[in-house]
């Protein structure tokens, strides 16, 4: 790895065209200095000046405006404010917050303004100083670059000039997406080079030249594709295909379709961090991004060590292979927090559309949104539904619209998958951040504190989560997992919800409240929780199961609960389908085709061949 060097954000203080007239922690109120040389324009990134920090030359601390009066405009800082006085100088940037596009993303841990933060310690050490801004690409490293395209070859915005190889992916250098109108390849050139080498020059219709490297600048708060989509030649698809996740209770039970909407509700213990890290380790996707956009530092540390660490099931290597990790815990300023998910949003799109499958994780977007809530508190605006700003559900439903499936102009096909959890205090659904999210997201997996009390995993509860899409992917699975398949997943959810009303009887009455036939039904629900719903994520072989071995546990579990037992009383009923749960857990440890599942097979069908109470025989787990 090359030696990091640091941006400076600008040039000199004497480009300043504004200085500061009013702060209000991280919202900053500055002014034109001469109102006939320039403009304020909203989302323009601007670099305020304050006194240099100890150590430094001077001290340049990005901001972005937010709202324009005039020749006045506020703006939110990305660092600390700390030292910013009346009358220290702003220079204007004339751009939105961008991002870096182009090979070498993947694999890295970035902040939410792309700076690198391996990096950013190897510059500065443990704690990081204000200011400082590294280029998220390493500029010196070389690509070999095969050029696709010709001399004399049309290009437009999107169109692929050529590819260099990053790990075991093809990545596409494409004409830049800011391009207008049709161009020519002047020049185009092949071999090794560093990112920011000139690969090829374009002419546009006006007869200008521009000359095109191998990474492109983005404003993170546009969709990559826009330009394209509107002139109609990349198309928005509609997802038709399920992200599989091996997770039995998602894949069967609440489908998530490639390219969809998701989000992960739930109090705080109830799993949602070892849930995200399963969906992101065994989803059937080519990359994965992690958005920490403001959990508490100790999870976000944990995440950027583990994952390097993890095994990937797909090629075998690292998990960081085909990651990358965006990061703002809680502690680090708040306008970077709101827009490191724009950044992670934006890096998907770009891989997007190559063709890959992404799946993008954003943990938290409640914290992200109490983000906008603080921001927008000190810009004074009419608060809300719990001081949240009256727009949220606005920003909510901007976000998730960024996902989707897409065809590219090549005529192959990608998607982004938008997954975020959601951190409600005390649990309570009903806050205007979780509200918002269910009236846009299509597959709702709520996490219930009491189930995780009870040590079941994943903690979703079966009563209140949801899927959108089991309309939407019915073709799929009929032609995929038989025609069955959807009839049988519905009498099982029937069940657990019968199973859940016998059993809150029982609570009230006791057993000796309820006929002989509910309790056998409430039995045989619990029997579906039990060995169906919850996965040992520390068992090599539970912890991920296939669909075709979901397929056969739901045709088995099918004929088991229709199964006609004719049990004399209720001690009869509890012993047999303890006997079952048993037999099904050691059939769930028991990998594909082995002795062992064979054993637990036969047993399990032992048991239903012989369902009266006084044949049905006793079973062991050393038989």
């Amino acid at each position: 790895m090359t030696h990091p060097v640091a941006m400076p954000p600008a040039t000199n203080q004497s480009e300043a065209t504004a200085h500061v007239t009013a702060i209000n922690d991280d919202v900053v109120t500055i002014m034109l200095d001469d109102p006939n040389q320039g403009a304020l324009i909203k989302n323009e990134v601007v670099h305020i000046c304050p006194p240099p920090d100890p150590g430094m030359n001077r001290t340049a601390l990005k901001a972005e405006v937010l709202r324009v009066r005039g020749n006045e405009a506020d703006v939110q800082v990305y660092e600390d404010t700390a030292g910013i006085g009346i009358g220290d100088p702003v220079i204007q940037s004339g751009e939105q917050l961008v991002v870096e596009l182009g090979p070498g993303l993947l694999g890295q841990v970035f902040d939410g303004l792309q700076n690198p933060l391996p990096q950013l310690e190897v510059l500065n050490g443990r704690f990081l100083q204000r200011g400082v801004e590294i280029q998220a690409l390493d500029h010196k490293r070389s690509w070999s670059f095969e050029a696709l395209m010709r001399s004399g070859d049309q290009a437009r915005a999107g169109d692929v000039l050529g590819v260099v190889q990053e790990g075991r992916f093809r990545h596409r250098i494409f004409v830049p997406f800011a391009m207008a109108g049709t161009c020519r390849v002047e020049w185009i050139q092949a071999g090794t080079f560093p990112v920011d080498t000139v690969v090829a020059r374009l002419r546009d219709e006006h007869g200008h030249e521009h000359s095109v490297t191998m990474v492109q600048h983005w404003p993170v708060r546009q969709p990559l594709t826009s330009a394209q989509t509107r002139e109609r030649r990349s198309e928005r698809l509609y997802p038709d295909t399920p992200l599989t996740t091996t997770l039995r209770l998602i894949d069967t039970f609440f489908p998530i379709a490639k390219g969809g909407t998701a989000c992960i509700p739930g109090p705080f213990g109830a799993g949602k961090t070892v849930l995200q890290n399963l969906i992101s380790r065994y989803s059937d996707v080519d990359i994965v991004i992690i958005v920490a956009c403001g959990e508490r530092a100790g999870e976000v540390v944990e995440t950027i060590t583990e994952f390097p660490q993890l095994k990937d099931p797909r090629s075998g290597g690292s998990l960081m292979d085909r990651t990358i990790i965006v990061c703002n815990t809680s502690s680090m300023p708040v306008a970077a927090r709101e827009a490191s998910i724009h950044t992670g949003i934006t890096m998907g799109e770009y891989y997007r559309q190559m063709g890959y499958d992404v799946l993008l994780i954003a943990d938290s977007t409640s914290r992200w949104a109490q983000a906008m809530r603080e921001t927008s508190g000190r810009l004074e605006e009419i608060p809300g539904e719990e001081a949240f700003p009256a727009y949220l559900e606005s920003s909510i439903r901007t976000l998730y619209e960024r996902a989707g499936s897409l065809r590219s102009p090549q005529g192959d096909s990608g998607s982004l998958t938008l997954i975020g959890t959601v951190s409600p205090a005390g649990g309570n659904f009903e806050e205007p951040v979780t509200q918002g999210t269910l009236n846009t997201v299509k597959t709702f997996l709520g996490l219930s504190y009491d189930r995780a009390y009870k040590r079941f995993y994943p903690a979703v509860d079966p009563l209140i989560s949801w899927s959108r899409y089991t309309d939407q992917l019915a073709p799929w699975f009929s032609q995929h997992m038989g025609r069955e398949w959807r009839d049988r997943v519905e009498r099982l959810r029937q069940l657990l919800r019968q199973g859940d009303d016998i059993q809150r009887m029982m609570q009230v009455t006791g057993e000796e409240g309820v006929s002989n036939d509910d309790y056998l039904t409430q039995q045989k629900a619990q029997l579906v929780d039990m060995v169906y719903l919850q996965q040992d994520a520390f068992d090599p072989v539970d912890v991920s199961t296939p669909l075709k071995r979901q397929k056969a546990m739901v045709e088995l579990l099918t004929r088991v609960v229709e199964t006609p037992f004719a049990l004399s009383d209720k001690t009869a009923v509890r012993d047999t389908f303890t006997r079952l749960t048993d037999l099904f857990r050691n059939l769930n440890y028991a990998a594909d085709g082995s002795e062992t599942y064979q054993h637990y097979l036969q047993r399990i069908e032992a048991v239903m061949a012989t369902p009266s109470s006084d044949q049905t025989p006793e079973v062991s787990d050393t038989d």
